[in-house]
């Protein structure tokens, strides 16, 4: 049996209206240095290359950017991939209305494949998180396998209740206060889930209007797939950490410890 072929998709539609102004994408906001190697020859390294790393880490040599019109320094910088030797595509998100609506105008070219989910403007560690929940899908064949960080702010994340097997029950969007310890932050699914992602989406687009909805965050889609039978597990990382550079507070901390971030080194 072939071997499912693994792609990145990677939501970057974001406005960054928490740091705004920025004069680029906050995709590409320098966050630490690469060093080539050749007399000390340090450069900037953006906050989406070490997504892009961890990936490759895994395996993956695919991954679709999805832009909002204008993002175009994004492409312009990371071009077809050759920098990392993956492929690279662009693809531009249709309805402005959250992660799930972004993520499913990338159906047609990833409706066959594992997707890897993960968002451009973290860093996150263990370094090879991609490698674990993958490895754990291809064990477990679940339909969708969560990358799992501790965190103290529930009232930002999206939290999850597992049990020690890994088995998700629950998965909470932003509760004010939780008893919960890990948001979820990275993800893998089979074509189950992409699929069960694209009808949710037609249902929403055939029932309601959808301008008037408030933002749907991706992990409402997740837990209503639970909630209809997918097999959910969870990879947990206890000493892991993730770092959102969207936020003011977080930003200055990435950039406070960006001076010692060398080649794949980040925090």
């Amino acid at each position: 049996m072939t071997k499912r072929q693994i792609i990145g998709l990677i939501p970057a539609g974001g406005q960054a209206t928490r740091i705004s102004p920025l004069p680029l994408s906050k995709e590409l906001y320098p966050i630490g240095f690469r060093d080539f190697g050749h007399q000390c020859d340090l450069r900037p390294k953006v906050v989406s290359h070490y997504l892009l790393e961890k990936m490759q880490l895994a395996g993956i040599d695919k991954a679709y950017f999805i832009l909002r019109p204008g993002k175009w320094d994004i492409p312009a910088y990371f071009g077809d991939g050759t920098m990392l030797s993956m492929s690279l595509g662009y693809l531009i998100m249709g309805l402005p209305y959250g992660v799930p609506f972004t993520l499913d105008q990338a159906y047609p070219f990833v409706q066959d494949a594992l997707v890897a989910l993960g968002f451009p403007d973290i860093l996150f560690q263990p370094q090879d998180a991609f490698v674990k929940i993958i490895a754990r899908q291809q064990t477990t064949n679940a339909d969708v396998v969560l990358g799992l960080f501790p965190t103290d702010q529930p009232h930002k994340a999206g939290m999850v209740d597992f049990d020690v097997a890994g088995k998700v029950h629950l998965i909470i969007e932003k509760p004010r206060q939780s008893n919960l310890r890990y948001m979820w932050a990275l993800a893998v699914w089979t074509p189950a889930f992409t699929q069960f992602l694209h009808e949710y989406i037609l249902n929403l687009k055939a029932n309601n209007d959808v301008s008037q909805l408030a933002e749907i965050p991706i992990g409402n889609v997740i837990q209503a797939a639970l909630h209809q039978g997918l097999h959910i597990e969870a990879e947990a990382f206890p000493d892991g950490r993730y770092l959102d550079i969207g936020t003011p507070n977080d930003l200055v901390q990435a950039v406070r410890e960006g001076s010692a971030l060398v080649n794949s080194q980040d925090s």
